[in-house]
């Protein structure tokens, strides 16, 4: 059954950076990804008009603390959005299962908790290789990520008029 039916409002602001404060949370585990990741991330945000002096930039061990302090700088009011940057790589153990799910699902909860847009740049591959994959300069998540955020805040500000 086809339908002509179209929605009388249409939600989907133009992406700008211009006073948007962003969060940045990376994880030092795995540090030749995360860092690409990083750089994808800034890149973005300064392609989108981001100043410097309104991202703040946080180290966490790894990935399984990226979500306590996403949470905690979402919740200090000193940012209107955060980008989460990790690298959990599948290893020969169960390892990979517990960090990953429970990082993906720490950022949702905090996400939720606190009205931000929390968004997972955290990458979880097989192995290095799509790690790397996913990290250079023709394909990288953290850039992904940054405009990803940057999104979210535009339509939340215009869904919150």
């Amino acid at each position: 059954m086809s339908s002509n039916f179209r929605a009388r409002h249409s939600v989907e602001p133009e992406i700008s950076g211009a006073g948007v404060r962003v969060g940045i949370v990376c994880g030092r585990f795995n540090d030749h990804v995360t860092s690409r990741l990083l750089d994808g991330a800034l890149n973005s945000l300064a392609v989108h008009g981001v100043a410097e002096d309104d991202v703040t930039l946080v180290w966490v061990p790894g990935a399984f603390e990226i979500p306590l302090a996403a949470r905690t700088l979402a919740a200090s009011g000193t940012v209107d959005a955060v980008v989460t940057l990790g690298a959990v790589i599948r290893g020969e153990t169960a390892h990979f299962d517990y960090v990953a799910g429970e990082c993906a699902r720490g950022v949702q909860d905090a996400q939720l908790a606190t009205g931000v847009p929390i968004v997972f740049g955290v990458l979880t591959t097989e192995n290095l290789e799509q790690a790397l994959a996913r990290s250079d300069e023709s394909d990288n998540k953290g850039e992904e990520s940054a405009r990803a955020a940057l999104e979210m805040v535009a339509v939340l500000r215009e869904l919150r008029r």
